[in-house]
């Protein structure tokens, strides 16, 4: 008994350490906006940066990194879960190569969004469609260290985070009054036309090998602070974003879902952050946070006026905050971000959440 005892438990190790090596051997790309960059931004002639203090003022060394966070954003905590011992780099960085190319790459840039002309304003920014080129380069890189079939392979079973959208509102649409795009469609035609683009990137994303895609939706547009300041008396969220977002993130899901049936396979995965937001919105308290509503770092109304700089009010805990600056959340408003990523049920994650898909994983 004590010897079938022993077996079982030495099986069950052995089990828990294929898993784990599994799991470290995954490589992580990704691509995006300003919640996912890790510093691209810092090696491009742009204002959309966060490579100055307070910006990472609870990272690791108390530095700036281009982190639109106090701490760590949503892809470093992802590859925490995933096991990999740190977030893939910027695909800009110089540090880019060699070993550090097997375990993913980060591509994203602060300020773009699925339409090319979105972020306009930033000028010097990597959009989608020069993101999802670098992706092309870097499987060219990574085929001279391991072989094209290695290659093919690290990409295939990589999981891969996108987060677009937002930018196409707060940043084209709503950006002034009468914006070209808001001339051109009303808003219930514009979602359609950049879910349809979306879809492109999308399907481009999957040829190139792609075949885990977690895929975010918009947090709440009208309530970060940004929004609060300019069109809110009460602290109430601004009526239009939300339309906006409200009409975006289930045309979203609903196309995710589309293209997998197209496609044959479980291969975008749609994250509900909208809802994730909503909670800890809608009750800051039963989170920990003693406000949902004013940003740590900022200045004016809710904290929610220009940039986070050196000169801003700075809260002196960032915990309690569910907004680090105007726009982005704080590094512990992420975390209950990515643990919703992680076990979220299908209201957060459909069709699965990341931790059945690493389960599944570990059973192939």
């Amino acid at each position: 008994m004590a010897s079938a005892l022993l077996v079982a438990l030495l099986s069950a190790a052995l089990l828990a350490s294929t898993a784990t090596t599994r799991v470290e051997a995954r490589a992580f790309f990704v691509f995006g906006d300003s919640l996912v960059d890790v510093g691209n931004n810092n090696y491009l002639a742009t204002t959309a940066r966060a490579d100055a203090p307070p910006y990472g003022i609870d990272y690791p060394g108390r530095r700036a990194t281009g982190r639109f966070s106090n701490g760590f954003n949503i892809p470093d905590l992802i590859s925490q879960s995933i096991g990999q011992s740190e977030s893939p780099l910027p695909y800009l960085s110089p540090a880019m190569s060699g070993s550090n190319l097997l375990i993913g790459a980060n591509f994203a840039s602060a300020g773009v969004g699925i339409l090319n002309d979105t972020g306009v304003q930033f000028v010097n920014i990597i959009r989608i469609g020069q993101q999802l080129q670098y992706f092309q380069h870097y499987q060219s890189r990574v085929s001279q260290i391991i072989g094209p079939a290695e290659a093919q392979r690290l990409v295939n079973q990589a999981l891969v985070l996108i987060t677009l959208g937002g930018n196409d509102f707060v940043n084209n649409y709503y950006l002034v009054p009468f914006s070209a795009r808001s001339r051109q469609y009303t808003l219930q035609n514009y979602v359609p036309f950049i879910i349809s683009e979306y879809r492109k990137v999308l399907r481009r994303l999957h040829d190139l090998g792609a075949s885990k895609v977690l895929v975010t939706g918009t947090g709440p547009l009208g309530c970060v602070p940004a929004e609060l300041a300019q069109h809110s008396r009460n602290g109430e969220c601004s009526a239009e974003l939300q339309r906006a977002a409200g009409l975006f993130n289930p045309q979203l899901t609903q196309m995710l879902l589309s293209l997998n049936s197209e496609l044959g396979g479980d291969i975008f995965i749609a994250a509900n952050t909208q809802l994730t937001h909503y909670d800890f919105i809608n009750n800051p308290q039963a989170f920990g946070f003693v406000t949902s509503k004013v940003a740590c770092c900022g200045q004016g109304r809710y904290n929610g006026v220009g940039l986070c700089t050196p000169l801003s009010n700075l809260c002196p805990n960032r915990d309690v905050y569910a907004f680090w600056d105007p726009f982005h959340p704080s590094e512990r408003a992420n975390r209950i971000i990515v643990q919703q990523i992680l076990t979220g049920d299908l209201n957060y994650m459909n069709p699965m959440n990341l931790s059945t898909i690493l389960a599944m994983d570990s059973l192939t």
